[in-house]
């Protein structure tokens, strides 16, 4: 039996071990199965808490060979964007994947930058696109966490559905300044004491930050219409677990239009991606340049835990 190359878990171990797993088999034409030879795959924050079994989504077989997500080639040399979020394994030389679960590669997208920004990219355009319904015409939208990569990437990608009015918040003021919003607000320390009186109405809310400052926000706006809340993820529990839940007040949702929901997998499946991949993919040859390190796949067990600019493996 041939072998390849893998990043492979290990009980009690926090990073994945390079090694050599068996080859997996060439599927059948009538599986729904392709092979393919992976180009380029991201290490995202998801690929590490599915890996550690943190995630909600974790299981044994996600577990064992990371990844989520890559960059593949065919038999016959086409390129696509490939998802493997139920049964993981892009972390490895080859995977077999449903065919129903890749895309052609726009011409001229950078397998590198592919790999390492779709991740990130869904958490914005999903929410705007599939937890969010009814936005009018030229919408708002505040991005809280905006300055994290994945609010970053939130910018510009609000603005190509139709966003006019954007605006940051978070705790370094320098960086919200070079990012070309419209306005933003600073994330100040108590947050209770941060000054959202500038933002005015908004229609939509893409969260990344949750915790107390949700609350302060909701008590401290003054819409004129309806406000659509999406909660993405949880930067404020990584100092402070206790921010992973908040108590809403009666009073909050009394007072407002105010629509709340969640964006991740659960609250949306796969047929929800596989629907925007292909519109995101060419959104995302329109992107300028990202910082994205690159490191070989038998690098892996030093640079798992890197922190800093976006990382992706090649063979």
């Amino acid at each position: 039996m041939s072998t390849i190359q893998a990043a492979q878990m290990t009980e009690g171990s926090n990073s994945p071990k390079f090694t050599s797993i068996p080859k997996p088999p060439q599927p059948d034409a009538s599986s729904g199965l392709v092979q393919l030879k992976v180009l380029a795959t991201g290490l995202h924050r998801l690929v590490r808490s599915r890996a550690s079994g943190k995630h909600y989504t974790s299981s044994a077989t996600a577990q064992r060979i990371p990844g989520v997500d890559g960059v593949g080639e065919t038999s016959d040399g086409q390129k696509v964007f490939f998802l493997c979020f139920k049964e993981g394994g892009s972390f490895a030389e080859y995977i077999n994947v449903p065919r129903s679960d890749t895309w052609p590669l726009p011409s001229g997208l950078d397998p590198i930058k592919a790999a390492g920004l779709v991740n990130p990219t869904l958490s914005s355009w999903i929410p705007l696109t599939a937890r969010c319904d009814n936005l009018p015409k030229d919408f708002s939208v505040l991005i809280m966490g905006a300055t994290s990569a994945s609010g970053r990437l939130a910018v510009p990608l609000a603005r190509s559905l139709g966003a006019t009015r954007v605006i940051g918040c978070a705790r370094n003021e320098e960086v919200l300044k070079s990012m070309g919003l419209d306005d933003h607000v600073v994330l100040q320390d108590p947050v209770t004491s941060t000054d959202f009186s500038r933002v005015g109405h908004v229609d939509v809310i893409l969260d990344y930050v949750y915790g107390p400052v949700v609350i302060h926000l909701f008590k401290s706006m003054k819409p004129t219409g309806r406000v659509q809340y999406v909660h993405i993820g949880s930067v404020a529990s990584y100092s402070d677990p206790s921010a992973l839940e908040i108590s809403l007040p009666g009073s909050v949702l009394r007072g407002m239009d105010l629509t709340v929901r969640g964006s991740g997998m659960g609250s949306w499946d796969l047929r929800v991606v596989g629907k925007a991949m292909d519109r995101l993919l060419q959104s995302l040859s329109n992107i300028g340049e990202a910082k994205i390190g690159v490191k070989k796949l038998e690098e892996v067990e030093t640079a798992w835990h890197q922190v800093g600019d976006r990382l992706v493996f090649v063979p």
